[in-house]
């Protein structure tokens, strides 16, 4: 027997009512109102366990904490009160889910198999990152990819942004209400951001409140986790991408000092698992949700999959919202079930009165 046969026939660990992937806040709130719901959903953490809100040393926006809190204690106070209420969240990382029968089969990259009723994709977005030194040891000490989670913590400072779309070119905005000045960083001449986005930051470039750094790159990060960020070193070539042109006697590198670094270079939805179950998703991978202003909002294409959180929602990004929309998808999963348990119930009465 091939080992692809061996892989596929393996037997089902169990069957689940829900199986909700991710624990990040949209899967820690479907998991709450799951359990509550009595659908002693599955969560499964994923690479991530917990999501970027752990990479976030306070969190001073999320309702319900005056004095802020930190990322790993809010996830951690979330997944005590989801299996509190019924929820078992276990390490795992799902390699594929099979759509073309129902129950759904859901295997994981260990070999294990679940199968499951409903499936709740709240599998978040990462982040990208430069991989410059510097960036992982003060990331969350002053290195952020969400402005809006952390501009506020470095009121008047110098705040460096790296990017050149439009979620750059919305943070630099955002931050001049926090920072002395804020330092735009573009490795090109020509930004890819909508006119709209140029326009707004051009109006604070001549308020004096952003400069903009063309053909500039971020190369390294200085600092401590106790002192946070000291300064950046960056390198600039009239070319653009310097960092590819170090050895050029053209490119100039420098050291500069910022309080704070923001990185802007979008992020990437974690959609991988869903490929082949005929869910649809934007030309970056995010998941289309149905909408609208009534129930099942969160639903996808595929009746059954539903999707909450980052891994849909590319514009508002927050801790809060992704909760709103993880309860969302709970409760769309949950009338999903009962329409499913319904259905069941009256096949088998026909089935009985047949024979």
């Amino acid at each position: 027997m091939s080992e692809e046969t061996a892989d596929t026939s393996t037997e089902p660990v169990e069957h689940r009512n829900v199986v909700i992937a991710g624990s990040g806040i949209s899967g820690l709130s479907a998991a709450i109102y799951a359990a509550r719901s009595n659908n002693e959903p599955l969560v499964l953490e994923g690479d991530e366990p917990g999501g970027q809100l752990t990479l976030t040393t306070d969190v001073a926006n999320y309702p319900g904490f005056p004095e802020g809190i930190s990322g790993p204690d809010l996830v951690n106070n979330m997944k005590e009160q989801a299996t509190q209420f019924g929820a078992e969240i276990e390490n795992g990382v799902i390699e594929s889910v099979d759509a073309s029968a129902r129950p759904f089969e859901i295997r994981l990259t260990n070999g294990d198999v679940y199968t499951t009723d409903a499936v709740i994709a709240a599998s978040g977005a990462s982040a990208r990152t430069l991989g410059v030194p510097g960036e992982d040891e003060l990331m969350g000490y002053g290195v952020s990819t969400c402005a809006t989670c952390d501009g506020a913590f470095f009121r008047d400072e110098d705040m460096l942004v790296v990017g050149g779309g439009d979620a750059a070119m919305e943070e630099a905005t955002f931050l001049t209400k926090f920072a002395d000045t804020v330092y735009l960083v573009h490795r090109r001449e020509e930004f890819r951001a909508e006119d709209y986005w140029i326009d707004r930051v051009q109006e604070k470039v001549d308020e004096g409140a952003i400069e903009i750094m063309r053909n500039t790159e971020l190369v390294e990060i200085h600092g401590s986790p106790e002192e946070g960020v000291d300064h950046v070193t960056l390198v600039q070539n009239d070319e653009g991408y310097p960092s590819e042109k170090r050895d050029d006697p053209e490119t100039d590198e420098f050291d500069f000092d910022v309080g704070a670094v923001f990185l802007a270079i979008g992020h990437t939805p974690n959609t991988e698992y869903l490929e082949g179950t005929g869910v649809e998703t934007t030309d970056d991978g995010y998941l289309r949700t149905r909408g609208g202003t009534d129930g099942g909002q969160t639903e996808t294409d595929v009746p059954g999959i539903f999707g909450a959180g980052d891994v849909v929602d590319y514009h508002y990004q927050q801790a809060v919202t992704a909760a709103g929309m993880g309860a969302q998808a709970a409760i769309d999963a949950d009338e999903y079930l009962e329409d499913l348990e319904r259905t069941t119930d009256e096949a088998e009465a026909e089935a009985v009165a047949d024979d």
